[in-house]
């Protein structure tokens, strides 16, 4: 399987990251949320119609007339749900109080997502470790900032931030690790149409950019087999 890796350090400023997909925001205009869901729902409805016209589809088609809306709802319900600040989800902590203090490691978390460049799907897994100290979070709650964060137009290396940054802010440390491993149907599906690549990314936070021996670990829980069954 092909593969291309992209490593990054959370405790480099923003700024010196030398990448477009880089940046640790969203790219949204100040009035992103002037319209309501069912406003935006009806306005992209006529574009869709718009685009499935101007390349000859007929409408009045039983399989093709709700294809408009269908697609509308799916974009700000689902698809793109994640960009609606309302949506994240509560990251509440509780206190480690069977003082835990190694890594914790949740591997395998599905990653839906759609590429901001060709709008055509993201799929792949997450990776999150993070060193427990005084508070520790639900593992679910982990799942739960991968999706929203995912469901948005994004590049990888911003969805691997954004995940390591609502953590680190979550937890009040900076010792957190993300790694994604995903498919991009945009070279998968489309263009060179290579179907075996996928693309790698990692943050390391804290005590993972620093040492050494915690990246190898964390790398090691990642790679083992996990999964229960005959």
């Amino acid at each position: 399987m092909g593969r291309t890796f992209a490593a990054m350090n959370s405790q480099e400023p923003i700024d010196e990251v030398d990448h477009h997909g880089g940046a640790l925001d969203t790219p949204l205009r100040p009035d992103a949320f002037a319209l309501t869901d069912e406003e935006k729902i009806a306005r992209i409805q006529t574009h869709v119609q718009g685009i499935l016209e101007t390349l000859g589809m007929d409408l009045e088609d039983d399989s093709l007339k709700g294809t408009p809306r269908r697609v509308a709802k799916m974009y700000v319900q689902e698809a793109f749900g994640g960009l609606n600040p309302s949506k994240k989800p509560a990251l509440g902590t509780f206190e480690n109080s069977y003082k835990y203090g190694e890594m914790l490691v949740e591997k395998n978390i599905v990653v839906y997502s759609t590429c901001e460049h060709h709008l055509l799907p993201i799929v792949g897994r997450a990776h999150i470790a993070y060193l427990s100290q005084d508070r520790v979070i639900g593992l679910s709650k982990m799942n739960r900032i991968v999706d929203y964060y995912a469901k948005r137009p994004q590049v990888q290396e911003r969805l691997t931030r954004q995940i390591t940054a609502a953590l680190q802010e979550a937890l009040g440390t900076p010792d957190v690790a993300v790694m994604i491993d995903a498919k991009h149907l945009c070279v998968n599906a489309r263009g060179i149409r290579d179907i075996d690549s996928s693309t790698v990314t990692a943050e390391y936070g804290g005590r993972f950019a620093q040492e050494e021996q915690l990246k190898h670990d964390f790398l090691s829980y990642v790679q083992l087999k996990t999964e229960f069954g005959d």
